[in-house]
């Protein structure tokens, strides 16, 4: 928020509002509705802006060079986070990677202390960067000189210590079920549809390249 010019997020909320207003095209939505619900359009444009604006390029450019030379993939994810976990591994399918995604606590920690290699990447998706079977996991992955790359939302989360790569997303402090730890995965699933797509044009790029200079040495 700092590097926008925001002290948080409610003068975030009272700029775009205004600016929103003051626009001649603007989202239609924002004035038909009422304040509450433009609230809860505006929190989602937040997280989305200022997750955006924290990317960090070198760190993309390294993690796309890590999973590109990986031989191996494992993706860790607990609750919500699973199901992005899943797009993840699908899309690595796609692109010809052997990857694997694992959500179940026992199995995860076990797993990790298994794992070796320096042509193995894992990745972690945990919004909070607590959670115990999760940092435990990057412990020992750190330990066995595994590459790590996480994303979250925490940059002060305990598994922060044990990551090679980080990509840090922001959230809302708002929620609309406090009760349950249902919290918006939003920004997780931003930077890593960003990062995905990123490798996926790297990688297309490289094979263009590769049958230029095959076509060009015949």
């Amino acid at each position: 928020m700092k590097k926008m010019g925001y002290s948080g997020y409610t003068p975030f909320r009272q700029e775009a509002i205004r600016k929103l207003t003051n626009k001649k095209q603007d989202f239609k939505v924002l004035k038909e509705t009422n304040h509450e619900i433009r609230s809860a359009i505006l929190k989602n444009q937040y997280e989305v802006d200022n997750t955006i604006s924290n990317l960090n390029i070198g760190v993309m450019e390294d993690a796309i060079q890590k999973v590109s030379q990986a031989k191996h993939i494992y993706i860790f994810a607990r609750g919500l986070s699973k199901l992005i976990g899943e797009d993840i591994l699908l899309k690595f399918e796609l692109l010809g990677k052997d990857a694997q995604l694992h959500d179940d606590p026992n199995i995860i920690k076990t797993l990790s202390k298994q794992i070796t290699g320096i042509d193995t990447v894992a990745i972690f998706l945990t919004l909070n960067g607590n959670t115990p079977e999760l940092v435990s996991a990057a412990h020992s992955l750190a330990e066995n000189d595994v590459t790590t790359i996480t994303f979250t939302c925490n940059n002060d989360g305990n598994i922060i210590q044990y990551s090679d790569l980080i990509f840090l997303g922001v959230k809302s402090a708002e929620s609309y079920f406090p009760k349950y730890e249902v919290r918006s995965r939003l920004p997780l699933q931003i930077l890593t549809r960003i990062f995905l797509d990123a490798y996926a044009i790297r990688i297309q790029s490289h094979h263009t390249k590769k049958a230029e200079n095959h076509n060009h040495s015949i």
